[in-house]
């Protein structure tokens, strides 16, 4: 079953790639390596989740904004490389949790991007990774994710 295949199976789907908010690309495809930009959660062109957690936002809302920012990490890394079954591994992600002052529970959070990376890719959706809460993100967004992924 291929990736995006497997995607549809879950009840999801690869979105249309985000149009950069600002002057960068959202992908850049080095020596076999794709290098995303931050991806915040729009779906459809909006944020859909907005605010701090702990404060705002929920923690098991955030979780489903990670989600949605590894979905539009893959859209953009599909864009670069035309079809999802080149990655060969998952190799970093890196999330940024907006976060009220004492939350401390970012990792809890990005694992909504971990945990649905494994379940689509098994052994290759293991990854390094960073969750570090931070006190703003661009338009007030709860999270935002950036990858590194090995491709054939």
């Amino acid at each position: 079953m291929s990736y995006e295949a497997k995607i549809k199976s879950m009840g999801l789907e690869i979105p249309e790639a985000p149009k950069p908010v600002a002057a960068y690309v959202p992908a850049v495809l080095i020596d076999g390596y794709v290098y995303t930009s931050g991806q915040l959660p729009f779906v459809n062109g909006e944020l859909k989740y907005t605010g701090k957690v702990g404060q705002e936002v929920k923690e098991k809302d955030a979780y489903e904004a990670a989600k949605i920012c590894a979905l539009n990490c893959l859209s953009v890394i599909k864009g670069v490389v035309g079809d999802l079954d080149k990655i060969e591994q998952i190799v970093k992600v890196n999330g940024y949790v907006a976060s009220a002052e004492g939350f401390e529970m970012q990792p809890k959070v990005i694992n909504g991007a971990s945990e649905l990376l494994g379940e689509i890719f098994g052994e290759k959706g293991q990854h390094a990774r960073l969750a570090v809460g931070v006190n703003q993100l661009p338009f007030n967004a709860t999270c935002e994710i950036e990858m590194i992924v090995k491709v054939k």
